[in-house]
């Protein structure tokens, strides 16, 4: 007999992607913004696991009101897990973000690492975070969050689609001067993660961030994007003096690259997914060049 599961933000990237995952394994309901307002405990009394995905992605244009990352983020969140615990459901799954723990990060970010989010973005997920951790949980039942870092794959138009398409142009990349590293996370892997949390319930609840196994620079992505279509890949080593520069004069004359705009271009940021794997007591499905090789072919068929 399969597993009932019910997806909010099943229309998403993310979402479509999981739902194709899932198909073989599980009766998948789903459930729209609109609907999880008046959502009520009966219409979970069939579900198992609740698969809670939508919400209001960090906006990068910085166009959205701070108010909106709360009503969806936060409030959303709050109303479905209060129907989650007067339901029969078993498991509760949040889809939160790296983001709810830190902008920047010294070293590798862990779970035990102090949040300390700066964006109403990251500010909402924690305070979601943190309100599924202060209620009673009843016995037999779990709550998982899972924070993934940058999320890529079929689908995905996100800064990793336009660095592939500065790639596919043979546009050279003029920021390998800079020595940076990133984690990654393949929607397979994220797909992979949550798959076994629904399977198996000796999973301890709690906090988990979901990464792939491999931290990779930038310059090593580009490389990775342009043979997975057969380009060559062109590199810039420009000195970082020299650009640092110009993104200040990007500041005053507000062109496209700012100092803002290159530290998050150059930045390191590297989650740890040990604890993860531990409970889980397996390896992610898909290596890190792997799953970037599979997105890199996904835009070449768009």
């Amino acid at each position: 007999m399969k597993t009932n599961v019910l997806i909010t933000g099943s229309t998403g990237f993310v979402g479509q992607n999981l739902l194709q995952y899932l198909n073989d394994n599980c009766q998948v309901h789903t459930l729209s913004r609109v609907e999880s307002q008046t959502i009520s405990a009966e219409t979970l009394n069939s579900i198992d696991t609740i698969i809670h995905l939508a919400g209001k992605a960090h906006d990068l244009k910085k166009s959205s009101k701070p108010e909106e990352y709360y009503e969806v983020n936060f409030e959303l969140t709050c109303k479905l897990y209060d129907v989650f615990l007067k339901s029969s459901a078993k498991k509760f799954i949040f889809i939160s973000s790296v983001k709810a723990a830190a902008d920047s990060v010294p070293d590798a970010l862990t779970e035990d690492d102090k949040p300390n989010p700066q964006t109403d973005y990251g500010k909402s997920k924690l305070m979601a975070e943190e309100y599924i951790q202060s209620l009673p949980l009843p016995e037999g039942r779990s709550y998982y969050i899972l924070r993934p870092c940058m999320i890529h794959g079929p689908g995905n138009k996100g800064n990793l689609n336009l660095l592939y398409k500065l790639v596919k142009k043979g546009i050279p990349y003029p920021l390998s001067g800079f020595d940076n590293r990133r984690s990654f996370l393949s929607v397979g892997n994220l797909c992979f993660v949550i798959k076994e949390l629904i399977q198996r319930n000796e999973i301890p609840k709690g906090i988990y961030q979901v990464a792939d196994d491999e931290a990779l620079s930038t310059n090593e992505v580009v490389k990775l994007l342009a043979n997975a279509i057969g380009v060559k890949p062109r590199l810039w080593k420009i000195s970082p003096k020299l650009i640092g520069f110009l993104a200040k004069c990007g500041d005053v004359l507000h062109l496209p690259l700012t100092t803002e705009r290159l530290h998050k271009l150059t930045e390191s940021y590297i989650v740890s997914n040990n604890k993860i794997k531990q409970v889980l007591n397996k390896d992610m499905p898909l290596k890190t060049g792997e799953g970037l090789t599979i997105t890199a072919k996904s835009f070449n068929k768009a």
